[in-house]
């Protein structure tokens, strides 16, 4: 399988950068994709343990209006640094979150992440003066690596970024889940009791990953404040963090490059159904979502490992 998910990963860089040569238009939906495909290998880390968030929009949301305070506070502020505070404040964040979270597990987990993210979307949504309210914070276009550049080189150095993170992010996040820190957190989906009796705390091995998790979910939200240029609470709405879900089940967790294959799936879907079912693009990723259940129970990266076995 490992060959095949380094082909398919570096396929699926390739085809990134490539096509808006050939589509401008594409530019913007795959920086998007790559957002959320990101966002979803961070997902996918907790999913590993067998716990699922529904809000890690939080962090997401966090790592969004992180990066528009602080276009707002110093004008001229390098877009690479903000791509890195949203990745700071999502870690601390996480840090915080985690730290009471992590003790419980199942639906608890899930819904008290839920419960969380909805209250920080309630807080931006009320503290008009601060966050703009429902309106959101627009952010103006900011140097890229020390250079001014117009919309297009702009959109083009943020792609190019973002597919390199992207990479780099999988190969790390691989190299996480094989080490002995990922293999306990496996451990905690078949017998968490056991691990403790090896003496490895199941605690820090949860919150290890939960601070991860939220790190990679605070860069996502960069990505997109700064693709935007706007950061509306709807990034930390619960339907934000039912899309990262839908995302991570949809290319899954066999590999780093599910989160990427769902990204695109996801994008593709949605930007097509959008345009030609107007209004019934959710019922289509829904059935789209209905079809993987049975197909590929564990996700399209699943399928490359199926194909090797019967091979």
């Amino acid at each position: 399988m490992e060959r095949k998910a380094k082909f398919v990963a570096l396929l699926l860089a390739a085809i990134t950068l490539l096509v808006p040569f050939v589509v401008p238009w594409m530019k913007t939906p795959l920086i998007l994709g790559t957002a959320f495909g990101i966002a979803a290998l961070g997902i996918s880390i907790l999913i590993v343990s067998a716990q699922i968030s529904f809000g890690h929009a939080l962090f997401v949301c966090a790592g969004g209006y992180a990066a528009a305070f602080a276009l707002r506070q110093w004008t001229h502020l390098d877009s690479a640094l903000l791509l890195m505070l949203g990745a700071v404040v999502g870690a601390l964040s996480g840090a915080i979150i985690g730290s009471f979270v992590v003790r419980y597990r199942g639906i608890f987990f899930g819904m008290l992440n839920l419960a969380l993210s909805m209250v920080l979307y309630a807080a931006l949504v009320k503290f008009f003066n601060i966050s703009g309210g429902s309106d959101g914070l627009r952010l103006e276009r900011s140097p890229f690596f020390g250079i001014d550049m117009g919309r297009d080189a702009f959109e083009t150095t943020l792609l190019f970024c973002g597919v390199i993170l992207a990479l780099l992010l999988g190969w790390g996040v691989q190299r996480y889940l094989r080490s002995a820190a990922g293999q306990a957190l496996a451990a905690l989906k078949t017998n968490e009791t056991r691990l403790e009796y090896v003496g490895i705390s199941a605690y820090r091995t949860l919150w290890t990953g939960y601070v991860i998790s939220a790190t990679l979910c605070g860069l996502s939200g960069a990505i997109f404040a700064i693709a935007q240029g706007l950061v509306t609470p709807e990034m930390g709405y619960w339907v934000r963090s039912g899309e990262i879900v839908f995302v991570a089940i949809l290319g899954g967790v066999t590999h780093p490059v599910g989160a990427f294959i769902g990204a695109a799936i996801f994008e593709f879907v949605k930007l097509f159904a959008a345009a030609y079912l107007t209004g019934a693009w959710q019922m289509v990723l829904g059935f789209v979502l209905i079809a993987m259940v049975f197909l590929a129970p564990r996700g399209v990266s699943a399928l490359l490992e199926s194909k090797r076995r019967n091979a």
